[in-house]
């Protein structure tokens, strides 16, 4: 219980005095609890005394009204924070996640599924939060009024008492069974319905390609396996601790009867008062309540403590460490020094001993095939994670000594896959500056050209954007993207192909609205196409995370033998290939035409 109440008081956060005052009100309720059941001790025995001394019976039933009143009025002080911080400590606990989400170095969150974190903030913070209101409190009676009543029936008689003590520890290893079982269990539990509800947010995003092949459905490929592995968890979790908790409520009720056996002897041989074995008997009784519900209570515990270790997780990942020395960069200029870096998991770097640098108000393209490093070197300027070795500098200030908060004030990123929020057009531009005025966002929108198609909508810069910006087409996404890199306004612009999927007339719209977000900027574009950079400043052709050349444009495509020049040869006759045969007279397409080759055009 030291674990779990250090992982509650987590959880509690900027409530943890009031829980931790909570808890002593709870223990100090119990205690007269307890002390109030005590009572029945020396008030039976004043009841059999012969003849009944009314005064002292009396004083014991004013004693056990006084210790009933005393009990109700701490646990009215106890529901106090149950019933008032229940909803507070939720609402804390899921914002404490919220920002050590945006802390969270970006290698670390890609590395956690957008379900189970789901699961994490939602189900998980609830839990937390009942934990920390209802379950401590309960757990503290559990504990105490066994304690004390147990020091009453050893003080009453020591042969009874130690019958209830044996039961007691013979019950204890199955209860730790339970534990144990319970806790490796409900985390499988919580682990799984985290992976659950990853595979249906997949589901969800998916339903277009699964209808399509016909594999959406309760036997889908996505969720059945996910949703067998659920119930196998839950199943096996629950059985397992079942027979260990019969056992530990069998064991403490045995202990009672033993307890009331012995009595029975005792009494009929004289060496104890009917009176005092009525009064134990009782006690033990309410000593063995708590204890035959701790077994069974010790799996909600468990499933407690699950819940709260996650939260714990997310809680303790560090951010990025700030080092000492750093100033705002007061130029704009870039320079990767001799950079190596490599991904949390695999053995090759990414990038190797890179060593370039881009100029202020200069255009810097990067090409290169799929997983040549483009990327990551965004990703590092941004500083979403530190490189293993070397230093990446904005205008002389190493990146390590700013927070990435810092950095990304200077940078504006327009990324390929636009993420429009299910918010108003207004609210999905003003993202970029949430104090701008409705002007502000209305010329950043003019610049972007969007803003007559917006203008034409029924509901203006109100419409509703729909979940992803399903409602827009993606040129249109797009141009909004692009309008929040306006109203930003940061003098750093990296741009991620954002023209790769879009039509040709979507292209030639948004490709005027970057040519006028980059003017006089520091630019780093990624380039699939070769022909939307032929006029960069510079070019830097990389493969397998190094740079082998570097030019302009025509200053690579003079070098014959460069990659540069053969993928702009590949790309120009792929501009003019066309199938061959001008199609088939029929209309269809023969089975021999599967895998047709192309040909370029004379």
């Amino acid at each position: 219980m030291k674990r779990i109440l250090r992982l509650m008081l987590t959880a509690a956060g900027p409530y943890a005095r009031q829980f931790r005052a909570t808890l002593r009100i709870s223990l100090a309720a119990t205690v007269l609890q307890a002390a109030a059941y005590a009572c029945f001790v020396p008030l039976l025995a004043e009841l059999s005394h012969d003849p009944v001394r009314t005064g002292r019976v009396w004083l014991w039933i004013a004693a056990l009204a006084l210790l009933i009143a005393g009990e109700g009025a701490l646990r009215v002080r106890e529901m106090t924070f149950t019933y008032d911080h229940w909803h507070l400590v939720t609402r804390s606990t899921r914002l404490r996640l919220g920002a050590a989400l945006r802390a969270m170095p970006q290698q670390e969150l890609a590395r956690r599924d957008t379900g189970d974190l789901t699961q994490v903030v939602g189900n998980n913070a609830t839990t937390a939060a009942t934990a920390v209101s209802s379950l401590a409190a309960l757990f503290v009676q559990l504990v105490t009024v066994p304690a004390v009543l147990g020091v009453v029936v050893l003080a009453l008689d020591w042969r009874l008492g130690l019958v209830l003590l044996a039961g007691t520890l013979a019950a204890l290893p199955l209860v730790r069974q339970v534990q144990r079982r319970s806790g490796g269990g409900f985390r499988a539990v919580d682990e799984a319905d985290g992976e659950s509800a990853a595979r249906i947010v997949e589901y969800v995003q998916g339903l277009p390609v699964l209808k399509a092949t016909g594999r959406a459905g309760a036997d889908s490929p996505i969720l059945a396996p996910i949703f067998a592995h659920q119930h196998h968890t839950q199943t096996t979790a629950n059985r397992s601790a079942a027979l260990p908790v019969a056992g530990a409520q069998l064991l403490v009720q045995l202990a009672l009867v033993g307890l009331v056996a012995l009595g029975a002897a005792l009494t009929l041989d004289a060496r104890l008062t009917p009176a005092t074995l009525l009064a134990v008997t009782v006690a033990a009784a309410r000593f063995a309540e708590p204890l035959s519900l701790a077994a069974v209570m010790t799996k909600l515990f468990e499933l407690s403590e699950a819940a709260l270790a996650r939260i714990d997780d997310v809680l303790t990942v560090r951010p990025l460490p700030v080092a000492s020395g750093g100033h705002p960069p007061r130029t704009f200029d870039l320079h990767f020094d001799r950079v190596t870096f490599t991904y949390d998991g695999q053995d090759r770097p990414t990038l190797q001993d890179l060593d370039f640098t881009v100029p202020e108000r200069s255009l810097t393209a990067l090409v290169g095939t799929s997983g040549s490093g483009k990327t990551t070197i965004t990703r590092l300027l941004c500083r979403y994670a530190d490189p293993q070795h070397g230093t990446v500098r904005i205008g002389g200030t190493d990146l390590t000594t700013l927070a990435p908060d810092d950095i990304l004030r200077h940078i504006a990123v327009v990324f390929q896959d636009v993420h429009l929020f299910d918010d108003t057009i207004r609210a999905n531009i003003a993202l970029a500056r949430p104090d701008a005025s409705d002007p502000e966002i209305e010329a950043a929108a003019r610049a972007a050209g969007i803003h007559d198609v917006v203008t034409r909508l029924p509901d203006g810069y109100a419409t509703r954007v729909g979940e992803l910006g399903s409602a827009l087409s993606g040129g249109e996404r797009q141009r909004i993207s692009i309008a929040r890199a306006f109203l930003k306004d940061a003098p750093l612009v990296v741009l991620d192909e954002p023209t790769a999927a879009l039509d040709t007339e979507s292209e030639a719209v948004v490709q005027e609205a970057i040519d006028r977000l980059i003017a006089d900027k520091t630019v780093i574009v990624i380039a699939h196409r070769l022909s939307t950079i032929a006029g960069a400043d510079q070019i830097l052709v990389l493969d397998d995370g190094r740079i082998t050349q570097s030019g302009t444009h025509s200053e690579l495509l003079a070098e014959p033998d460069g990659r540069y020049a053969r993928m702009w040869a590949a790309q120009s006759a792929a501009r003019d290939w066309r199938v061959p045969g001008g199609g088939h007279p029929s209309g269809d397409v023969p089975s021999a035409a599967v895998g047709i080759a192309a040909e370029p055009l004379t």
